[in-house]
């Protein structure tokens, strides 16, 4: 979901858009091909099953955006929509990003690598690594790129594109917050 629009991928490879009408990409883009979407601010986003991405929209945030450079012989494996942003897992574990960086919220790590999953905040990122920490950079105000000491053996990780928290889902099921939202955990 963005902060105006959201989006759904059927089983049958319908995309399916609702919401503010200047973000939806209207009837040029064929959800057949696509295996994964995101949504940020005012942009969306498809991985195509060639593992290209696709990107389309407009809204506030327009001016924040670069243009798409895939990476190349189309190697991304998962997308994350943020505030303004967009992070890219690539096949070999490294992240890109692209979009608004202000915080370098699009510029991950040097040296990051090993990543299995990905989540965009509003103004911050998350990577899970293959040994179960996280790694998060950009915007910290609100304790959100804060990791805590000794937090492994992690399995999921979740980034509000619109708030300033993130979560942690540890193989014991318990969920860590990261940043300033208060949950009834």
């Amino acid at each position: 979901a963005g902060a105006e629009h959201a989006l759904h991928l059927t089983g049958a490879g319908t995309l399916v858009e609702w919401g503010n009408s200047g973000y939806q990409a209207g009837d040029h883009i064929d959800g057949s091909d696509i295996d994964m979407i995101a949504a940020s601010w005012g942009h969306s986003f498809a991985l195509r099953n060639d593992g290209t991405v696709i990107e389309w929209g407009a809204g506030d945030y327009d001016d924040h955006y670069s243009p798409l450079s895939p990476p190349p012989d189309g190697n991304v494996v998962a997308i994350s929509g943020g505030g303004a942003h967009v992070l890219a897992l690539l096949n070999d574990g490294r992240v890109i990003g692209w979009g608004d960086d202000g915080y370098g919220q699009a510029s991950p790590p040097a040296g990051l690598s090993g990543v299995t999953a990905i989540a965009a905040g509003l103004d911050h990122s998350l990577a899970l690594k293959s040994d179960g920490t996280v790694v998060a950079w950009g915007h910290d105000t609100g304790g959100q790129c804060s990791v805590p000491p000794g937090l492994d053996q992690v399995v999921a990780i979740a980034s509000s594109p619109l708030g300033r928290y993130s979560l942690a889902l540890t193989a014991d099921g318990e969920v860590v917050q990261l940043g300033l939202m208060e949950l009834p955990l």
